[in-house]
């Protein structure tokens, strides 16, 4: 695969099945901890996360359960599950017509992407415009099904729990540099598995940087 097509594959979240080979989950063999995973919430109070912004997501599986891929080489690949997740993911505009996706990626146990939330349009609908924690929630719940269905029919890891942590993690955006630095990390994530906070592996984690040139809250 060219690495330029490898490139836009990750940064659209996309990951055509024929790239890859069969891939086998890991095993189950590391716990969530909490002293060496911990990530701080910046959700805002009073916060209204249903006007128009960009808002870039993190969405970790449950115990951090590598059931999505895996990295060799700085190079991801994906398994069936995770091309189930990338395409419910870029299904999502439309369950939310309101909604834009701009760059994501499917990494071994958890999802980033950057969601658009547009101003519905006046005589467009009556519908309340969705908020960021339906999209998440919608997302997690699509995905929680078709899982169900690929372990029963198709053989996928059956699950002991939850596909999903119960929470998410969110920035706020702005559009020029925190917009250009979030568009990068999500690029090069898989480059930098190896110290992945998420990685359950991760022999020297990442700390919880300010990435993004904002403070956090």
């Amino acid at each position: 695969m060219p690495a330029a097509a490898a490139r836009d594959v990750v940064g659209a979240g996309l990951v055509p099945a024929r790239f890859f080979p069969q891939y086998v989950p890991m095993p189950d063999h590391v716990r969530y901890d909490p002293a060496k995973h911990h990530r701080r919430s910046i959700r805002l109070k009073g916060y209204d996360y249903s006007q128009p912004g960009l808002y870039f997501l993190t969405i970790i599986a449950q115990d951090r359960r590598c059931l999505f891929g895996e990295v060799s080489g700085g190079e991801l690949l994906s398994s069936d599950v995770g091309r189930m997740i990338a395409l419910a993911w870029q299904c999502l505009p439309k369950r939310f017509p309101t909604i834009e996706l701009d760059s994501s990626v499917v990494m071994p146990n958890h999802l980033h992407g950057i969601v658009v939330l547009n101003r519905p349009k006046p005589r467009a609908t009556t519908r309340v415009a969705p908020t960021i924690g339906d999209v998440v929630g919608a997302f997690k719940s699509l995905t929680t099904v078709e899982f169900v269905r690929g372990a029963r029919e198709l053989r996928w890891p059956r699950l002991r729990t939850l596909l999903w942590q119960r929470n998410y993690y969110e920035h706020i955006l702005r559009d020029g540099q925190p917009l250009d630095r979030a568009r990068e990390y999500i690029l090069t994530n898989p480059a930098r598995w190896e110290h992945d906070r998420e990685n359950p592996d991760a022999r020297n984690p990442e700390p919880d940087p300010d990435w993004l040139g904002l403070p956090l809250l």
